[in-house]
């Protein structure tokens, strides 16, 4: 009975540490969001008060070395070059404990950023408070923002479509579905979905 007892506990124990883990808490949709101030490859500063045009923001949790994040790469550039101009431009964010993964330490994403030319920032989350205050959990994990007066919206949460394998046999994409409602006005239908890809790697 005693070992029955100590299962259940050491069960519970472990359910605990998985929820309350970082990444797990953050925001839901039609929260209010934090702007944020952090580092950009090409050393200067960059906040979402920046951008003083902007109807709303693409911000997407990414890095360089997750296989997902790479397969998204593309999809991700894809997403600024049609929505920038449109008022809803991307902003990219590795959080990943460079120490963990040396493949994104912020020259590596520099490196990575010039190789592919990105037309978006790509931000360094050191301290990784941007990634806990969110909720992003995933590499690639997508925010859609909105600007609502003085006030940022969260409108969508989730991945950018339903094929991380392969974006020619992508049926619905929903970050692009997402925003097609929100630039006519209209609710977005579905606003959240489990976004696919590697954990980021917090620092212990």
């Amino acid at each position: 009975m005693k070992s029955v007892k100590l299962i259940l506990l050491s069960t519970m124990a472990l359910f605990l540490m998985i929820a309350f883990k970082p990444g797990n808490a953050g925001y839901n949709v039609g929260d209010k969001a934090k702007d944020f101030k952090l580092k950009n490859v090409n050393g200067k500063m960059v906040s979402l008060a920046d951008y003083k045009s902007a109807k709303g923001f693409i911000v997407v949790f990414t890095c360089n070395h997750c296989p997902f994040a790479k397969a998204y790469e593309s999809r991700i550039m894809d997403l600024d070059k049609k929505y920038a101009s449109q008022g809803f431009p991307v902003i990219a964010i590795s959080s990943n404990d460079k120490d963990a993964v040396p493949e994104d330490a912020p020259d590596k994403m520099a490196a990575r950023a010039k190789e592919k030319n990105y037309t978006f920032p790509y931000l360094f989350d050191e301290s990784q408070d941007i990634a806990k205050t969110y909720g992003a959990a995933k590499t690639p994990h997508v925010f859609i923002l909105t600007k609502k007066g003085a006030d940022l919206k969260v409108e969508y949460i989730g991945a950018i479509d339903d094929n991380s394998d392969d974006a020619t046999k992508v049926k619905t994409k929903y970050v692009e579905n997402a925003l097609t409602e929100i630039m006519a006005g209209k609710p977005v239908t579905t606003s959240t979905t489990k976004a696919i890809g590697c954990t980021i790697k917090w620092r212990s």
